[in-house]
């Protein structure tokens, strides 16, 4: 979609490089599938991409028809009023399960007005949310759960921008942006032949890379119950740095994990009549917040729980917090 707006990504904080790849991509019309582990904002990152789109004057027609070219059946039945629609309005979810049908993406024929219209009629067929999507993003949240036979359905369109589906050709100009993600440490997922792969560029995505950057993130998108001293907020962020870079660990704490210990230290603090974090507060919430967020190697993980694995790591790095004051 060339009327992409190309500025800062504002909604993520960081992630230069991501945010370069991601501008170059989208300026030639690729598809792209960012790939990262969980919790870092790849959804994020596709919203803003949706946010920055041109507001556009469409057809009322549920499919964000251009009035100089119309495209889905309902615009082709009846004669549809125009309204202005912002990019954000046009971002279109799909979530990876093996459930997912190609009926569900690309639409089916609804066998009442089947009855009514004839089996080959345009009025008998109801789209699918790839028609939603038209003139805005298409974002499939992990596409490695996308089921072989949806992977063979989207060929076409990521190719071509056409598509046939049962008795109809239904051909027309697709403009949007297909945006997908993927978490590389997931298992339970489904094979990508190379031939669906060949339609994407691949965008990497990692962690916040300073302390900084992760405390900008937490502290500006979540409530704030009471105050959480900065230094031991920063401690705080800098033991899940730690346990990202603990060799131990084959699955490592996401920012969502950072958020957790931020806000159930704060509810631990309030439920104590606190009105400032302290040690004790993000203490007493560690293992409830990390034991199930992380994947012990197998080397360690038949010698020692991931909740009690937990609790001694942060045994070790709670000196760091001895010299500040458990007091508001």
């Amino acid at each position: 979609m060339k009327q992409l707006i190309v500025n800062e990504f504002k909604d993520i904080l960081g992630q230069k490089e991501t945010k370069n790849q991601v501008k170059s991509a989208l300026l030639v019309g690729r598809n792209i599938v960012i790939v990262g582990p969980p919790g870092i904002g790849k959804t994020t990152l596709a919203k803003n991409i949706a946010k920055l789109l041109p507001k556009l004057e469409v057809n009322n027609c549920g499919y964000n028809c251009l009035p100089s070219r119309p495209v889905c059946p309902v615009c082709s039945n009846s004669k549809q009023k125009k309204k202005t629609t912002k990019g954000s309005e046009r971002f279109v979810r799909l979530q990876g399960s093996p459930d997912l049908t190609v009926e569900d993406i690309m639409g089916d024929i609804d066998p009442i007005k089947a009855l009514e219209f004839g089996a080959t009629s345009l009025k008998a067929f109801t789209p699918g949310k790839i028609f939603k999507a038209n003139n805005g993003v298409l974002f499939f949240d992990e596409l490695n759960r996308c089921p072989e036979k949806l992977q063979n359905a989207l060929l076409q369109v990521l190719e071509e921008k056409k598509m046939t589906i049962g008795g109809y050709d239904v051909d027309f100009d697709l403009d949007f942006i297909f945006i997908g993600t993927m978490n590389p440490e997931d298992t339970s997922t489904e094979p990508l032949s190379d031939v669906f792969m060949d339609r994407f560029d691949i965008v990497y995505m990692s962690y916040p890379e300073t302390v900084e950057a992760e405390k900008s993130i937490v502290v500006e998108n979540c409530a704030k119950l009471v105050n959480f001293p900065d230094q031991l907020l920063d401690l705080t962020i800098k033991f899940i740095h730690n346990l990202r870079a603990d060799e131990n660990l084959e699955k490592k704490p996401s920012v969502r994990a950072t958020i957790g210990l931020y806000e159930r230290a704060q509810a631990n603090a309030k439920l104590n009549k606190n009105e400032s974090v302290t040690y004790q507060d993000i203490k007493d919430t560690v293992v409830s917040v990390l034991s199930h967020r992380i994947r012990l190697k197998p080397s360690k993980k038949y010698l020692t729980k991931p909740e009690e694995y937990i609790k001694r790591e942060f045994g070790e790095f709670s000196d760091s917090f001895e010299n500040l004051s458990d007091g508001p």
